[in-house]
């Protein structure tokens, strides 16, 4: 209660001082089986929720597999081209802007920066299945206006291997796409992502160590911040663009900001208030910047009747004390 008590004030004395610039106060807007309904998005109106990130699946066999499936009737409504043009449109009733984020899901929830060909075949194969599932879901963003629309999301070795064809990607999505794009970049791979010149903003997964302590404090995760904030400026200074969280959050668990990419697989102990914590950290280093944009919080469920909660270690914010805090910021950006 004290923490909220702080920020609170905090707030208070930002709304009573000086300009307030909005920022994209996002959120990852999880697909499920069903259409999205009015209930669910009155609740992302009570967070104070001005962009929604609407998140379409390809699936790939293993790494090294080129063959992206995508759109077919075995995947849950809203991972598909009918499912999200059906949550544009609700989301676009309700004022809130939507960013179209496709993303790949290789079996197992093998990580995709590690996504490599075995040989040239491969790749070119790699790029045109690539090519058509991107192309399908920029043409569904410009159809239903969506603001912004996501290249890709954490592909380092595709990119670092193919950067001509990226090149090449960029223009052709341009040619079909006439809003503003970016690529979410995981935290260790922005600074080599080769094309931030082509796109409009840096996307980054913030998911960035801070602390190795259990349950670090506020202060403590801010002066972690440092370094790394320091260097997104610097990038956001060279390319004259402003820097993105595609997606950010902590879990609500143990160490929550020494390894914070780190998702089901780990198991430690329910806490609450390191992801407090954590989110306050961001929201007082971040949304303050000229340079940054917002961001969108990984992640949030339709369904917020069953979703997180006090006994829940995932990141979701839904239902615990970090859920106030959001819409404490979010309300006063």
């Amino acid at each position: 209660m004290k923490k909220l008590v702080v920020v609170f004030i905090c707030l208070l004395q930002l709304q009573c001082g000086s300009k307030v610039v909005r920022k994209m106060n996002g959120v990852s807007f999880v697909a499920t089986r069903d259409k999205a309904v009015q209930e669910n998005v009155d609740l992302l109106k009570e967070l104070h929720v001005s962009h929604a990130a609407v998140m379409p699946f390809g699936f790939i066999r293993q790494l090294d597999s080129p063959e992206i499936i995508f759109n077919t009737d075995r995947q849950w409504f809203g991972e598909t081209r009918q499912g999200v043009m059906q949550y544009i449109e609700l989301l676009h009733q309700n004022r809130i802007k939507v960013m179209v984020k496709p993303q790949i899901w290789i079996w197992k929830g093998e990580f995709t920066g590690n996504m490599k060909m075995a040989n040239e075949e491969d790749w070119r194969v790699l790029e045109d299945s690539y090519e058509k599932f991107i192309l399908t879901y920029a043409s569904v963003a410009e159809e239903n206006k969506a603001e912004i629309f996501c290249i890709g999301t954490e592909l380092e070795q595709f990119v670092q291997h193919r950067p001509g064809y990226w090149k090449q990607l960029i223009e052709k999505i341009r040619n079909v796409y006439k809003g503003k794009l970016t690529y979410a970049a995981n935290w260790d791979e922005y600074s080599r992502v080769p094309f931030w010149s082509s796109l409009d903003y840096i996307g980054v997964d913030a998911y960035f160590p801070l602390s190795d302590k259990k349950t670090p404090g506020t202060d403590e995760l801010r002066e972690g911040w440092q370094p790394w904030k320091k260097a997104l400026q610097e990038l956001s200074n060279l390319h004259k663009k402003q820097v993105i969280f595609t997606e950010f959050g902590y879990r609500s668990m143990d160490y929550t900001a020494h390894k914070p990419w780190l998702v089901d697989r780990t198991e430690e102990g329910v806490n609450l208030l390191a992801q407090v914590n954590a989110k306050t950290a961001i929201f007082e280093e971040f949304w303050r910047e000229d340079w940054f944009a917002g961001g969108f919080i990984w992640k949030w469920f339709p369904n917020n009747e069953t979703a997180g909660g006090s006994n829940d270690n995932r990141f979701t914010p839904q239902n615990k004390p970090a859920e106030e805090v959001i819409r404490s910021y979010y309300k006063a950006f």
